[in-house]
């Protein structure tokens, strides 16, 4: 995927991760927005070659859940 098609998906897809930390975590979304950027899974999510990009939104909330309660980041099984 070339740069800037890349850039859109995380311009579409972070939004939407920030905004279930928002609303499920009960932080206003500038918090809620902050505590995603300082996560790992952000880190891994900004690496295309990650393939992180293709997980949806409430997956990337559930692996950046994972990582708060445990500290790892499990990656899904792709069926």
């Amino acid at each position: 995927m070339d740069n800037k098609k890349f850039e859109a998906v995380l311009i579409l897809l972070v939004p939407q991760v920030i905004q279930l930390i928002s609303e499920n975590d009960r932080h206003d979304e500038v918090k809620a927005a902050k505590i995603f950027y300082a996560s790992e899974v952000y880190a891994l999510l900004e690496q295309e070659d990650t393939k992180l990009w293709h997980f949806s939104a409430l997956t990337l909330y559930h692996m950046f859940l994972e990582e708060r309660r445990t500290g790892r980041i499990l990656l899904p099984e792709e069926t």
